[in-house]
């Protein structure tokens, strides 16, 4: 038996993964396979997976009956005589790995237990009121090939929106017409306004401190997220996350399909086009508002 949790997991992977296990919620893999698809797997996992973190947990003749593996992680597997264990690495032991803490802390070792509860167990409180929800543009979908052209982000207080944040961010590589299209942002006006990724990256930083963040499809924006601050030697990007297009694929089953416009057409979000450079993070803010909305009226009805 083994299980395998991880984040940022690359679509061909998840493919491969499900050839062998149950995906009992996003990416969280469980199954039944030998030792030699074991290790298999776990080669395919760290040849592709190149931002996300790993973890297996696996069934292994020792006094425990399991052992572990890791794949990005700060933690690290240990033999304290004879027990496997996961150690936590010390401040000095992080700093000397350029990493921070990737999200092993207690609160969210709760979070991921809470993945694998059912829909009417899921707890209003266990979602924060003060926050963060992101925006990112890219030049394409691979954070190893594409760039990041603009950050945006909305900070949340109490419901409202309380600041706004926006930035251009100059790319190396000329953007295709199609991303210009998409986005409504040319070469000409990044050439003119855009600023390098390492200080647009720091300000964003900056922005976000340490509120958890709120983004639709988070593992996207995480994984440009991460890359940028490796390449710009700042510690990686790790604050709390929550996803409103996973939390709508689990609770919300009307829909055609979960892109954030269907999602806002759904709950009748409508905002002002007063701040239109924001509509997304204002239309994503406002389906986490009617999620939490959705779950309340659910449990209630349980």
């Amino acid at each position: 038996m083994i299980a395998i949790t991880m984040t940022d997991c690359p679509i061909n992977l998840r493919g491969d993964l499900t050839k062998w296990l149950f995906e009992i919620s996003p990416g969280v893999f469980v199954g039944q396979v030998s030792a030699r698809v074991r290790d298999k797997l776990w080669e395919r996992i760290q040849d592709t997976t190149k931002s996300g973190r790993v973890t297996m947990v696996f069934n292994t003749n020792n006094e425990q009956g399991l052992d572990f593996r890791v794949h990005n992680s700060t933690w690290e597997p240990i033999d304290f005589d004879g027990l496997k264990l996961i150690m936590r690495p010390s401040p000095s032991r992080t700093k000397q790995l350029g990493q921070l803490r990737m999200g092993f802390s207690k609160a969210s070792k709760r979070q991921a237990t809470k993945r694998f509860a059912k829909r009417r167990n899921i707890k209003t409180e266990d979602f924060p009121d003060a926050y963060v929800v992101i925006d990112v543009e890219t030049s394409g979908l691979n954070p190893e090939e594409h760039e990041i052209i603009e950050l945006r982000a909305v900070q949340v207080q109490a419901n409202s929106i309380a600041e706004r944040f926006s930035i251009l961010v100059r790319p190396q590589i000329a953007i295709p017409r199609q991303i210009e299209e998409i986005t409504g942002i040319t070469n000409e006006i990044l050439d003119q306004k855009g600023v390098e990724i390492s200080l647009a990256i720091r300000k964003f930083m900056a922005f976000l401190r340490d509120l958890p963040v709120v983004s639709n499809n988070v593992d996207f924006d995480y994984a440009f997220l991460r890359k940028a601050c490796a390449d710009c030697d700042l510690p990686l990007f790790a604050n709390k996350t929550i996803d409103t297009l996973k939390l709508s694929k689990r609770m919300v089953k009307e829909v055609s399909d979960y892109k954030l416009k269907t999602l806002a057409t759904y709950f009748s979000i409508e905002v002002s086009q007063m701040q239109r450079r924001f509509a997304d993070c204002e239309t994503t803010h406002l389906l986490y508002e009617k999620l939490i909305n959705y779950m309340n009226s659910n449990s209630e009805k349980d």
